[in-house]
């Protein structure tokens, strides 16, 4: 197990560089020159002579290649950077948005499981029409891209019904109540298509698993039917359901973009989206860095699971 957990780091921190690299170079291919946008954002007309100032201040007069041993010597001390507009240290901005992207994925994730698990177990071992209107379903679900599926919970359910905030974020700490209303139709929209993939994998190898041998060998013996699919059945099952579970919560790592955007929810969105705009180079290369560490974090842990789970998974 420590030896898989080794080669998992080792691979993660050589995808990590990759995706530096890659982020660096495609952020300074991008037309527009941050020193000029800055000082443009005053309102005033910069002069040519203010915004090579700004430029050596900021280092972008640097060659590329000083630029880029500069930002991984930062990354090697652990700094991400300061943000080119306001000075703020890049690991400051992110920290302080982190924790809402990761309560929204971390929500979506439960929901999904939860409700992916029971729906799919209970088609794999009912079958007939329940197992005929999940597959519709989940085909249907699967097709709404979440950013429509939020479009039209905002409209239904918060601007026609009323029966939720259509957006905004109000901490847990102000109001519990309040908190949770704001984050019931974020989770929504995104858990649709999540549960949906879930549900699948788990009618699928419920189906599988069942009709193996040892599984027949319980039933022969006399034991409960129920006992032979929670403890045979349905736990051998889960080692597909923790794997497409893991993946599924990393893309929505990055996938909650435009979602948080269509609710107002004040996660990474807002900070890389302007950082884009803005050609803030240290934080859309900090923030892309931390969603990308997160996942190769969430696939070590998933691996881990699948070890406990299956032991055959652990080398």
């Amino acid at each position: 197990m420590l030896a898989m957990i080794g080669k998992r780091l080792a691979v993660g921190l050589v995808l990590l560089w990759v995706v530096a690299t890659v982020v660096f170079l495609a952020l300074h291919m991008v037309p527009g020159d941050p020193a000029r946008i800055i000082l443009t954002g005053t309102g005033a007309t910069p002069t040519e002579e203010a915004i090579q100032n700004l430029r050596e201040q900021l280092g972008l007069h640097l060659p590329l290649w000083e630029q880029y041993t500069r930002f991984l010597g930062q990354l090697l001390t652990g700094s991400l950077g300061e943000s080119l507009r306001s000075g703020t240290p890049v690991t400051e901005l992110v920290g302080q948005r982190l924790p809402r992207t990761l309560q929204l994925v971390f929500a979506t994730t439960l929901v999904s499981v939860l409700f992916g698990v029971l729906f799919g177990a209970l088609a794999g071992r009912r079958g007939g029409w329940i197992d005929r209107v999940l597959m519709v379903v989940t085909s249907f679900s699967v097709a709404i891209p979440a950013y429509v599926a939020a479009v039209v919970l905002v409209y239904f359910v918060g601007v026609q019904m009323q029966w939720l905030p259509s957006g905004g974020y109000v901490p847990f700490s102000d109001d519990p109540v309040g908190h949770i209303q704001t984050l019931i139709m974020p989770t929504i929209s995104l858990s649709l298509a999540f549960t949906a993939v879930v549900a699948r994998m788990t009618r699928t190898a419920v189906l599988s698993v069942g009709e193996q041998d040892w599984v027949r060998t319980g039933r022969s013996v006399g034991l409960k039917e129920s006992r032979v699919f929670s403890r045979h059945v349905l736990r051998n099952s889960l080692t597909s359901v923790v794997t497409v579970s893991g993946l599924q919560m990393g893309a929505l790592l990055g996938g909650t973009v435009i979602v948080e955007r269509v609710f107002s929810w004040p996660g990474l969105s807002d900070l890389l989206i302007n950082g884009v705009t803005t050609r803030d180079y240290p934080v859309v290369q900090g923030t892309v860095l931390v969603i990308a560490a997160l996942f190769v974090l969430l696939n070590i842990v998933v691996d881990i699971l699948y070890g406990f789970i299956d032991p055959r998974g652990r080398d």
